[in-house]
């Protein structure tokens, strides 16, 4: 039996419900799981969606929605009660995966949301740390923190956060077949601090760390200066890389070429993945967006899934 996938349908006055449509109606989504929808009715009929293409469980916005698309009440409202229905559904055991569509955090802060954004909201259902990833084929990019403003950074790496981190990374990367994976850390100052000299985040935090994670039998190298690290990655010479923060993983996966990159979730009482872009508004209801990332998410979390059940 194919996997069971929910995908929510993201904002209704973002470009969510077209590139779900658009995704749904590709002939290798369809073979690769039997889909069921969450979201606004109304927004994705105006994609395209029929009865015809799968089910769908309405997460309709209250009232009228404004013609122009953007950050509203009413859209982080239905945005985010899609997601909450979707994570009782799978604690329920009858599907395999979750696929999210991009919200808007704005959104959901003016719908008084109880968290900014997915992660942080599976964080707080679940009661555990999850991580963020991104892959995009032997690619593959963790976060040891996610949307965190730069200036409370140092303070919030701490050793105890590294290990763990890093134990679900590994933890992640074997569930993608590989059976001893090499993760590389990078470092959190400009060559890896100098020694101190041009920051001690490396000598204090990162080292022990890794030092101590060896000895559990963890395969971890580094602190290595991100240029370096994705550098050596990129030729192949890591499974996976750690970084520190938000762009040191998303600037370069961006740039770094190939297929769509896969934005997804690990730690969670279920696989969950979503695309590697946001709501863009900009292009909403122009039918210009490019479903290749959500077509792509979709295919990785069935994938996940399979393998869950081996």
């Amino acid at each position: 039996m194919k996997p069971l996938i929910l995908i929510t349908a993201g904002d209704p006055l973002g470009i969510g419900p077209e590139i779900t449509v658009k995704a749904l109606k590709s002939a290798a989504v369809r073979r690769a799981c039997d889909p069921l929808i969450i979201g606004d009715t109304r927004a994705l009929a105006r994609a395209g969606w029929t009865p015809a293409l799968c089910p769908l469980l309405p997460a309709d916005a209250a009232g009228r929605l404004p013609a122009k698309p953007g950050p509203t009440a009413a859209g982080g409202k239905a945005s985010l009660e899609a997601v909450l229905l979707a994570v009782k559904l799978l604690r329920s055991g009858f599907f395999d995966a979750l696929v999210t569509a991009p919200v808007s955090k704005e959104a959901w802060a003016l719908a008084g949301a109880p968290a900014p954004a997915h992660t942080d909201l599976f964080r707080l259902l679940e009661g555990r740390e999850p991580l963020m990833l991104f892959s995009r084929g032997r690619v593959n990019a963790a976060l040891a923190t996610e949307h965190l403003p730069l200036k409370e950074l140092s303070a919030r790496l701490t050793k105890g956060l590294v290990k763990e981190k890093a134990r679900l990374f590994a933890s992640a990367l074997r569930a993608l077949g590989r059976k001893d994976p090499l993760i590389s850390l990078c470092a959190l100052n400009p060559h890896a601090g100098d020694g101190g000299v041009t920051g001690r985040e490396e000598i204090r935090t990162l080292r022990p760390a890794l030092a101590e994670l060896k000895k559990e039998g963890l395969n971890v190298s580094g602190p290595l200066p991100s240029d370096a690290a994705w550098a050596a990655h990129l030729a192949g010479k890591s499974d996976g890389l750690l970084c520190l923060y938000h762009d040191q993983a998303l600037a370069p996966l961006k740039v770094s070429g190939g297929g769509p990159a896969v934005h997804w979730t690990w730690g969670l009482s279920f696989p969950r993945t979503s695309p590697a872009h946001g709501t863009a508004f900009d292009i909403a209801g122009k039918n210009k967006a490019d479903p290749a990332g959500m077509a792509a998410a979709v295919i990785f979390a069935a994938g996940l899934a399979a393998g869950r059940k081996k």
